[in-house]
């Protein structure tokens, strides 16, 4: 080839080509973007689990319903300190069968079942409509505490929604005002604009009702509670049931 293009000539065998070195911005642009990636793994990996006192768990002193001891852990990690242990996760699946996630507020939790509440046209709304099925995991670190959830899901009747939407602030009734749950947001100032007559709308009519707001009871067919153990000796204690309203049963499991 003439057109002084150098694509197609190799070094001659046994040669090496010549080594350009790397410019130094370049080498420090690389070791920049590997910098966040290594505080990372350095970190993961030098942080510990239970690293203190845990409580005891005898699982054959334990009530006959979940319910109970899940209050009595509940109260526990609020004795305890610890941070906001009402919140939860709650699992659900789409019309697909594809699982989603989030952490809501628990409304509630006796015999009857487990309750939170969201907008009816919410995305786990909408899942819920599909497949009525979810769970929900609590996790109180402080105690090495964890309990989860599975069983049917079912809405209460709109006189259930009001009360609960009304026992509570006025910011949580604005918010629920707000509307729109889930659904595609322009910018964060129409967000403000909706926020703020919420806001004004929750002040002057505390009677005010946003219609989708609905409480939805899990009312569990596995219940599992879960001790951490400074020597992994975990204790898993799982409560089960054929049916809602049947009579439980109770077994260990391994950790």
């Amino acid at each position: 080839m003439t057109d002084g293009t150098t694509h197609g000539t190799h070094a001659p065998h046994g040669a090496h080509a010549p080594h350009t070195p790397r410019a130094p911005h370049a080498a420090r642009e690389a070791h920049d973007a590997h910098a966040p990636h290594d505080a990372f793994e350095a970190a993961l990996h030098t942080l510990r689990v239970w690293d203190t006192d845990l409580p005891a768990f005898d699982p054959r002193a334990a009530p006959e319903d979940p319910s109970d001891l899940f209050r009595a852990w509940f109260l526990d990690a609020v004795g305890a300190g610890q941070p906001e242990p009402h919140t939860t996760q709650l699992a659900t699946a789409d019309a697909e069968g594809r699982p989603d996630v989030r952490t809501v507020m628990l409304h509630g939790a006796d015999e009857r079942g487990w309750r939170f509440a969201t907008h009816s046209t919410s995305a786990k709304g909408r899942q819920l409509a599909a497949r009525p099925y979810a769970a929900l995991h609590f996790y109180w670190p402080l105690r090495g505490r964890q309990v989860r959830l599975r069983g049917p899901v079912a809405p209460g009747t709109p006189e259930e929604a009001y009360a609960d939407l009304h026992a509570r602030s006025t910011g949580a009734l604005a918010a629920a005002l707000t509307g729109r749950q889930s659904a595609p947001l322009a910018s964060v100032r129409e967000l403000a604009e909706a926020s703020a007559r919420a806001w004004e709308r929750a002040g002057a009519d505390p009677a005010a009702h946003a219609p989708t707001w609905t409480v939805y009871r899990l009312v569990p067919e596995e219940a599992e509670f879960f001790q951490g153990d400074a020597r992994r000796r975990h204790v898993r204690l799982r409560y089960d049931r054929a049916s809602p309203g049947a009579p439980w049963s109770r077994g260990l499991l391994w950790p």
